[in-house]
């Protein structure tokens, strides 16, 4: 009987962390929760937000290195900014481009966010200007 407590615990815990971050409703929640975990330096929720592919996954690795190379006081500016989002514009019913900039360094930045598999995901490979 303990031998399977121990195994529900397990599927149960191993079934939570999938499921840390609620799913995105919409192209602005997952473009704001990508962002928000970005300038807060949580990479493994801004990962959950975004779409899987190896190209992807790269582009936020080196994305997180250069967030982690800034100073702490540099990070913590970020991790305190909110965020402006300057416009949302649908480009088709899967796909849309978030503008936005925080509140820290006012710069104008780009996301596309894309509907695939049934989700709402931060495509990095079309981010526009380079930046988040």
């Amino acid at each position: 009987m303990k031998y399977l407590l121990f195994i529900f615990a397990i599927v149960f815990v191993s079934c939570q962390s999938n499921h840390d971050y609620p799913p995105a409703e919409n192209a602005f929640d997952a473009g704001r929760e990508f962002i928000d975990a970005y300038l807060k330096g949580d990479f493994k929720k801004a990962n959950f937000y975004m779409l899987q592919d190896s190209e992807n996954i790269v582009i936020l690795k080196k994305v997180e290195l250069t967030y982690k190379n800034k100073s702490a006081e540099i990070r913590n500016q970020y991790q305190t900014a909110s965020i402006n989002i300057n416009s949302i514009e649908d480009i088709t019913t899967s796909e849309t481009i978030i503008n936005y900039a925080n509140s820290y360094d006012n710069a104008a930045h780009k996301v596309k966010v894309i509907f695939k598999d049934g989700k709402w995901q931060v495509d990095l490979k079309y981010t526009l200007d380079g930046n988040l």
